[in-house]
């Protein structure tokens, strides 16, 4: 919570909705996971999430020798951190492109499709990829885990060929960046008709529990 963040008595009341700014592929984001979910039942709030693009399109980067080093070394000490799997056996191929844009079209349909389930597919494609070791910039994978959340097949695989949806993924990066989001996972509350910012970066949900339940108290 920030200092100039301080919500009136009367905002405390008008707390809508947790807004969650991260992207399917970020390790910390995966790692936030089971946060996010605890602090949305704890506080009976629904999220909203906006990918950020975190290497999408011109940004991709091959997993070369250096990239794959440094993976090898920031997904254990993820793991360690937060509790959840990583399979670093997926560090081992030959050839991959990190290029996150596809699966931030691919929420941004779900969202459009089946919005109540959007969270619980981005957290989906994040299992997939660091759990299960699987390719997530593979439209089929894509298409597969959006059948899993209820999305229309058909209707899913439509808008994944679509320039509208890729706009609006990129709508979603841009609206990443005016909220002077500089890192995932960021997480703010919506309070009356302003944004506050709750954590930038990972935090552990013991960490961040407490200063928001006093924040939105209303005593």
């Amino acid at each position: 919570m920030t200092d100039a963040a301080q919500p009136s008595h009367a905002e405390r009341e008008h707390v809508t909705e947790l807004v969650y700014v991260g992207d399917p592929m970020c390790s910390w984001c995966w790692g936030f996971a089971p946060v996010l979910d605890r602090l949305s039942e704890r506080f009976e709030l629904p999220v909203r999430t906006i990918v950020g693009g975190l290497r999408p399109g011109p940004d991709a980067r091959a997993l070369d020798d250096e990239l794959r080093a440094f993976l090898r070394d920031e997904w254990p000490t993820i793991a360690a951190r937060t509790g959840q799997p990583f399979d670093l056996a997926f560090l081992d191929r030959d050839t991959f492109l990190y290029d996150t844009e596809l699966p931030a079209i691919a929420v941004v349909i779900v969202r459009a499709l089946v919005p109540e389930r959007t969270l619980e597919y981005f957290t989906a494609i994040q299992r997939s990829f660091y759990a299960e070791g699987v390719d997530v910039t593979d439209p089929a994978e894509l298409a597969r885990l959006a059948e899993t959340v209820g999305a229309d097949d058909g209707e899913f695989r439509k808008q994944m060929a679509s320039v509208a949806a890729k706009d609006r993924a990129w709508q979603d990066f841009a609206s990443a960046r005016e909220l002077g989001t500089s890192a995932f996972p960021t997480l703010f509350a919506r309070v009356g008709t302003r944004l506050v910012l709750i954590t930038q970066g990972y935090v552990s949900f013991e960490s961040v529990e407490k200063p928001l339940a006093d924040w939105l108290a209303t005593g």
